[in-house]
């Protein structure tokens, strides 16, 4: 997952598109729980509409939290659907929902609304709704692209393949990257697999994410204690932008939607370790990449294949501005 929630001054791809349906003074905030793989998607998408978002954070306390999303916010997180009202809001998350629907009312139906992923209250709760397809949810007012937004860019991509960073340009190519999520339920042993690549001449690169266990660090980062290997321990600036810039295979686990989207914006070959439990829709998701060419589950061999790098971030920018459009529209 992105290793930074802020916004980056870089070029989005969709933004001078987008640029040219939002009137200047456009504003855009984001109501946040504070989950990395719910702000990587809601800012990947502000930034694709060219927009400086205004984050706010909510954490409602017991009982709200319990009761998201159908429990109105927590008081302490007024300051989330407060004015000045923006024009859009996005927002993701069970917790972040009672937030976004009191700031429509607050507003008096002036605030745009976007929410990503499934909501449990149902279609109303936002005017666009962005369900991956895997979520299975239709309707009017929904978007269902294969993979999330996210803040992969190929000038991001470019500008780290130019600059890469030290510590991975130090490693002989070719290389491959290890995106760890929770990979306690995995069903091939990682540390095996970093061991296979190594072995074949291969450098090998790893980051785990906040979800990656003590246990699983400790064990990747000791198969890892060779010259073709690195572990990525938590010190210094977060690599793993400049691990998917510059690797030639990603091995990823497939617990993450947000990484195994990421993945294969990059065009590399990118292998999908599952859990050793896969739930229908995480299996809908990897199923519908692997037909598409974009990934292919890792059954112990190496596979090379090309494939279109794929991203729906720049299209979703486009289908939002022009459902703002149809909203302002109608006021």
């Amino acid at each position: 997952m992105w290793p930074a929630p802020h916004p980056s001054p870089l070029p989005a791809s969709g933004e001078r598109e987008s640029r040219r349906l939002f009137p200047a003074g456009t504003t855009l905030r984001i109501l946040s729980d504070g989950r990395a793989g719910h702000e990587a998607q809601t800012l990947g998408l502000a930034e694709a509409l060219g927009l400086t978002p205004d984050i706010r954070r909510v954490a409602p306390r017991h009982p709200y939290d319990w009761l998201a999303p159908f429990a109105p916010p927590d008081p302490r997180d007024a300051e989330a659907c407060a004015p000045p009202y923006p024009d859009i809001a996005i927002a993701a998350g069970r917790r972040a929902i009672p937030a976004l629907r009191r700031l429509k009312r607050a507003s008096g139906g002036q605030t745009f609304t976007v929410y990503l992923n499934r909501p449990a209250t149902g279609l109303d709760t936002a005017d666009l709704i962005i369900a991956p397809r895997h979520d299975g949810l239709s309707g009017p007012n929904v978007l269902a692209p294969l993979t999330p937004p996210n803040r992969v860019t190929p000038e991001r991509l470019a500008q780290a393949r130019a600059a890469p960073d030290p510590r991975i340009a130090a490693l002989p190519r070719p290389r491959v990257a290890m995106l760890l999520g929770d990979a306690s339920g995995i069903v091939y042993d990682l540390d095996y697999i970093a061991s296979v690549f190594i072995a074949a001449g291969a450098s090998v690169m790893a980051t785990p994410s906040r979800r990656t266990s003590t246990e699983i660090r400790a064990t990747i980062a000791a198969a890892l204690d060779d010259p073709r290997g690195w572990f990525w321990n938590g010190e210094g600036e977060n690599p793993y932008l400049s691990m998917l810039a510059n690797a030639d295979r990603i091995i990823v686990t497939g617990d993450s939607v947000n990484m195994v989207g990421e993945a294969v914006t990059t065009g590399v070959p990118v292998h999908v370790v599952e859990p050793y439990v896969t739930r229908r829709k995480l299996t809908a998701y990897l199923t519908a990449l692997e037909k598409a060419g974009a990934l292919r589950i890792w059954h112990g061999r190496f596979d090379d294949w090309v494939y279109e790098p794929m991203n729906s971030t720049p299209k979703l920018a486009r289908k939002v501005t022009q459902a703002y459009a149809a909203f302002r529209a109608l006021q």
